[in-house]
């Protein structure tokens, strides 16, 4: 009975969202009422299961994702994402193109959300598409795809971010894991894939050619590499300094420094200087830009909110032993089910945020008892919150627009390319897990 509970909630929600147009938010507060009645917690206990789930959520996240957001809008707003994609265009050259592209969308999308780094790096590359006459998918998907597994895989993005509370996992070795994971897989949806897009014709929209900065206005090369990749250096040594302190008082000092919390700070603050006030950006134009920020991801957090209060509900139901013992009858492997389940939603939502926490609500109750890895299955999660994007996902759209593409070649390349990234990214999760066992 209680399996099929969950599924129906699952119904409810996509129905609520699909068909009626309610925002994700209110969609997932509803089918967590649902979900309570459903699976038989006392109606008194629902309204705090959900604060609890909202609370306990929102705790270990939102701080984390809010300074992400800052943190991406200093890097767009001063300049830094453009000089990072000239540097590297200028080294790889014409040859190497779809790669440079491809590591300019890896490493500005780390600390950029992925709607903002798709608006700022896309006109970017139709810039190199009339400069070099190359065709525009070809020279695109490569940035698109790493663009979407920085997006799927890799704090301090919301989506896994939020499912490293959700499933007691620890964000450092999520993100080293989510690196292993990444680079094959950006690989063969980016440049490998995109070598047969060349006969795909498309001619990007005039409008979207961007008026680009002066070079003399930007931020220096180093400066720019250096401090957009300082989360990910702070975040994955966090996994590694405190185990190197050689007294329980460095230890503790340590475990402070290198706290999730401290460490986007601690970036902040360095970037804030680094791309602002040496270079003569004043403090209330700083805050102006981190001030916008909040606003860009007041909806996302709203989003995950409502998908903890669900988790919440399905871990007081104890649903999650139905659910662990269908797995052990069934002999699947909990990693492949939390990437189909992942799948099953965005390919009826669209939305791979809402899709990863929904799967991530109704899996992280029985990680515990089937001893998966719970890194893993944030990543297996992420590769099927990604797969098959097709008319009701926005990216979709914007991809189809920006590009002037016919429906048939937006199929052709933008959705084959995301389900290249979900395939190849759970077949490098099961082996690392293979892998893992083995050590």
């Amino acid at each position: 009975m209680d399996i099929f509970a969950v599924l129906a909630t699952i119904a409810l929600l996509i129905a609520l969202i699909v068909w009626l147009k309610l925002h994700p938010f209110l969609a997932f507060l509803v089918a967590s009422i649902f979900a309570g009645f459903s699976l038989g917690i006392e109606p008194a206990a629902i309204p705090s299961a959900i604060e609890q789930g909202i609370g306990n959520t929102l705790g270990a996240l939102v701080v984390i994702v809010c300074l992400g957001a800052m943190f991406g809008k200093l890097i767009a707003e001063t300049g830094a994402a453009q000089k990072i994609a000239q540097s590297l265009i200028q080294l790889c050259g014409k040859r190497y193109m779809t790669w440079a592209l491809m590591l300019t969308g890896f490493i500005v999308g780390i600390p950029l959300f992925y709607n903002v780094g798709f608006v700022l790096l896309v006109p970017l590359v139709f810039s190199v598409v009339y400069r070099s006459g190359l065709p525009a998918v070809y020279l695109g998907i490569p940035l698109l795809a790493a663009l979407s597994v920085t997006h799927g895989f890799l704090p301090p993005h919301p989506s896994p971010t939020a499912m490293v509370p959700m499933f007691n996992a620890d964000i450092g070795k999520t993100l080293l894991l989510g690196l292993v994971v990444a680079v094959p897989t950006m690989i063969l949806a980016g440049p490998v894939f995109a070598s047969q897009l060349k006969h795909i014709k498309a001619e990007p929209l005039k409008t979207f050619i961007p008026k680009e900065q002066d070079a003399s206005s930007l931020p220096g090369g180093w400066n720019c590499f250096i401090t957009a990749l300082l989360p990910v250096v702070l975040i994955a040594s966090s996994t590694v300094l405190p185990g190197l302190a050689p007294s329980p008082e460095t230890e503790n000092l340590l475990q402070f420094a290198s706290h999730p919390l401290v460490v986007m700070l601690l970036a902040l603050a360095l970037a804030s200087y680094t791309l602002g006030i040496r270079r003569g950006v004043g403090i209330a134009t700083l805050m102006s830009y981190y001030s916008e920020a909040i606003k860009d991801i007041a909806l996302i957090v709203l989003i995950v909110a409502g998908a903890g209060a669900l988790k919440q509900v399905f871990v007081i139901s104890g649903v999650s032993d139905t659910l662990a013992a269908m797995i052990d009858g069934a002999d699947l492997n909990p990693l492949l089910l939390g990437w189909l389940m992942a799948t099953l939603i965005r390919i009826c939502l669209g939305s791979a945020t809402v899709a990863g926490l929904t799967a991530a609500g109704i899996m992280a109750p029985i990680v515990a008892t089937t001893g998966v890895d719970p890194n893993l299955m944030i990543l297996a999660i992420g590769a099927g919150s990604l797969m098959c994007s097709h008319v009701n996902d926005s990216g979709f759209w914007m991809y189809k627009e920006y590009f002037n593409l016919s429906l048939r070649q937006t199929l052709l390349s933008w959705t084959v390319m995301e389900s290249i990234v979900g395939v190849v990214g759970i077949i490098a999760v099961l082996t690392l897990n293979s892998v893992l066992h083995t050590l």
